[in-house]
């Protein structure tokens, strides 16, 4: 018999109760916001002794660093499930998916009163497109098969830019309601700034439709990691949050 307040010895039993924290405390947060959010609120709404929780996680910012980072998984697996096959339907993907994650759209803006301290990382709540080399890879791929045009250059640039752009609208575009219609707009917006005016052939759109989602799951993977090493409380999850 497991004692009272130690970890359960199975460890898919050990990942259950934590994803069941992690619900508890999203849960929360996106009622009151992170700084009333307490760890004793947390293990109450997640029926667990606080004691447990600690189990996971050192600290209050520990818990809620791997929250934003299974936000993170969620939202690629999200994208990638829609199997983009453009640079247009990629970025169209992401503004779906953020727009369904109300804690990563508060990251992304910077809201302090939902998020506190953690706002201040918000640069990095977008970084579902910006992938560093990986994504530079993807995107010379693309020029070279003549899926995108080669100018104006800075791919990345433009297509965040317009990303970012329909996601800090105002008037509600963030509702879940009007997802659908916002990702359609990025996508034509995305496709009209960057298409080189003429259609791939099949087998080239093929290889651009293949190099779409070996983008995502590069993505996924390192996210996947991340959480991982956050889970368990051994390591420090606020670092590269």
């Amino acid at each position: 018999m497991v004692k009272a307040g130690r970890p359960p010895q199975d460890p898919a039993r050990q990942l259950e109760r934590a994803h069941r924290i992690l619900d508890a405390a999203a849960e929360l947060v996106l009622r009151w916001g992170y700084g009333k959010t307490t760890i004793d609120d947390v293990a109450k709404r997640a029926e667990v002794a606080k004691g447990t929780i600690y189990l996971h996680w050192k600290t209050r910012d520990e818990l809620f660093a791997a929250l934003l980072r299974r936000e993170r998984v969620l939202m690629l697996a999200e994208v990638r499930q829609g199997a983009p096959a453009t640079l247009g339907q990629l970025y169209g993907g992401y503004a779906r998916a953020l727009l369904r994650r109300p804690l990563l759209q508060a990251l992304m803006r910077g809201e302090s009163d939902l998020l506190g301290k953690f706002a201040r990382q918000k640069q990095q709540a977008g970084q579902s497109a910006a992938m560093g080399p990986p994504l530079d890879a993807y995107l010379a791929e693309l020029v070279k098969l003549g899926a995108v045009r080669e100018e104006p250059g800075d791919h990345a640039m433009v297509a965040n830019a317009i990303l970012y752009g329909f996601l800090f609208v105002p008037d509600g575009v963030s509702k879940e309601a009007e997802a659908d219609r916002i990702a359609f707009l990025v996508t034509d917006t995305v496709d009209r700034a960057l298409s080189p005016g003429r259609p791939l052939s099949r087998d080239d759109a093929e290889v651009v439709a293949r190099a779409t989602l070996d983008l995502l799951t590069v993505g996924e993977e390192v996210a996947e990691r991340k959480l991982a090493a956050s889970m368990g409380g051994t390591q420090k999850a606020q670092r590269s949050v």
